[in-house]
């Protein structure tokens, strides 16, 4: 088992764990890794990991604008949150129990006590809503297998999409049938996300992470 002064051979860098097998569900598994085990890379690392399978997975690094849109939504989201929730960076590791899938959202907001994994207590299971801000290289993952993940943890009542390359926000909330209502918001439009009573106007969003 590792240990924090072990030096664990886990995959390389890439965009996603979804890239490097075809096929996600049926290629053989090069480890067999535990989330302790994880952890432990965690505590020793200086780069983000996200955990899945027994595989643990070095997440891609962010631009210069992916870290200014991340900060412009958690500042946006604070003080309309203000008493009702809290909103976390992404330094906040949250982990779909029903999957395993340990990873770091671009925001998380929890509304209501935190519940922390049985495993490890800096680990959130129940977040209300999350925010991913999509990269070139991350954005089949976080639009496709990683909303799986998300889709299948109940507290999850919204994912919110940032669009990179252009102004645009997507919204996707939990209906109460279990399924999930999308709308997409660009320039000159005011996103809203219902299951936390939020508004993001996506101009403004774009010009405050923008400016110099």
């Amino acid at each position: 088992m590792a240990t924090p002064t072990t030096r664990v051979a886990f995959s390389s860098a890439r965009a996603s764990p979804f890239e490097y097998h075809d096929d996600v569900t049926t290629a053989p598994r090069l480890h067999r890794y535990s989330f302790r085990d994880y952890l432990a890379v965690e505590e020793v690392s200086t780069i983000k990991h996200e955990f899945l399978d027994g595989e643990v997975y070095a997440m891609a690094g962010g631009s210069v604008l992916h870290a200014a849109l991340s900060a412009s939504v958690v500042a946006a989201l604070v003080s309309q949150l203000r008493g009702r929730g809290r909103v976390f960076s992404s330094d906040l590791r949250t982990r779909v129990q029903a999957t395993g899938l340990a990873t770091y959202a671009d925001a998380t907001i929890v509304c209501g006590p935190i519940q922390a994994d049985p495993e490890n207590a800096e680990t959130v299971t129940n977040p209300t809503a999350v925010v991913e801000v999509l990269s070139p290289s991350t954005i089949d993952y976080d639009l496709g297998e990683k909303f799986e993940h998300y889709r299948q943890a109940p507290s999850i009542q919204a994912v919110i999409y940032v669009w990179q390359d252009h102004r645009r926000i997507e919204v996707r909330e939990r209906t109460s049938d279990s399924g999930w209502h999308v709308a997409s918001f660009d320039a000159g439009q005011v996103a809203s996300i219902g299951p936390i009573a939020c508004q993001i106007d996506v101009d403004a969003l774009y010009e405050e992470a923008s400016a110099s």
